[in-house]
């Protein structure tokens, strides 16, 4: 028994949309880059499902690296927030502004 394709695009799309809001409407920085995750993720999902449906592995090959890349973005973001916790005491957005001086 196969899951139409239709199911894993209308998924991946309420993956994104709740991405996309979080994104837009939080303020904290760990939050954002969560929701940059699971924004990556969703279209990750739709890859491997369009590849499956294809029978071509091509997809999800190139989603294994696309997941490598985010996990050394996450490495990265976490330690700018770090330092930015360090210096400001607050993982805030609105606060980047004090890290000019």
């Amino acid at each position: 028994m196969k899951i139409p394709i239709d199911y894993y695009i209308w998924l991946s799309a309420v993956l994104f949309g709740i991405g996309v809001l979080g994104v837009l409407y939080r303020r904290n920085a760990i939050i954002i880059f969560a929701c940059i995750e699971l924004m990556l993720n969703a279209v990750n999902l739709l890859m491997v499902a369009f590849s499956s449906q294809l029978n071509d592995s091509r997809g999800q090959v190139f989603v294994f690296f696309i997941m490598a890349v985010a996990a050394a973005e996450v490495a990265v973001g976490l330690a700018i927030l770090v330092m930015m916790y360090r210096k400001t005491k607050s993982v805030d957005i609105d606060i980047l502004n004090r890290l000019k001086g």
